[in-house]
């Protein structure tokens, strides 16, 4: 896959428990889609989220916030009040995948883009522990908030 252009169909396993609004970094436009890894970028805006794509380089101090739950749109320079309703930890999210297999529970997943799990740590946020693969879908215990120590 690739970086998200249009929202994620994700799934939720159980109850999600897990939400969180966080206000969006204005310093640059971004375009949230629902399904995306959001971050907060420790050389940048420490305090507001910024959309992971497979262009932004991970740091070891950045944090994985969760995952976009809706759409959402802000241009530069507006201001830092817009809020995007964030899956947290434990939510368990059903990602579209076809690599991961159920031989893969209890593995770390992390994103290699906006749109593609893996299970590589470099320059990838972690995102949870692989605990489903059913009818499609890798479902993933969200580990965030998180410190990307292993980017």
């Amino acid at each position: 896959m690739a970086d998200l252009t249009r929202d994620a169909y994700i799934q939720i396993m159980g109850d999600k428990h897990a939400v969180s609004a966080w206000v969006l970094d204005t310093s640059g436009a971004q375009h949230i889609y629902k399904g995306q890894p959001l971050l907060l970028n420790s050389s940048g805006d420490p305090e507001n989220l910024v959309a992971f794509v497979d262009a932004v380089t991970v740091a070891a101090t950045d944090v994985f916030a969760g995952i976009a739950n809706e759409e959402k749109i802000v241009a530069a320079a507006d201001p830092e009040t817009t809020a995007v309703e964030v899956l947290v930890g434990p939510t368990i999210v059903g990602f579209k995948d076809s690599a991961l297999t159920n031989a893969d529970i209890g593995k770390t997943i992390y994103m290699s883009d906006s749109g593609t799990l893996s299970e590589t740590a470099a320059d990838n946020p972690q995102i949870g522990k692989l605990v489903l693969v059913k009818d499609g879908f890798a479902y993933v215990q969200l580990s965030a908030p998180q410190i990307c120590a292993g980017a």
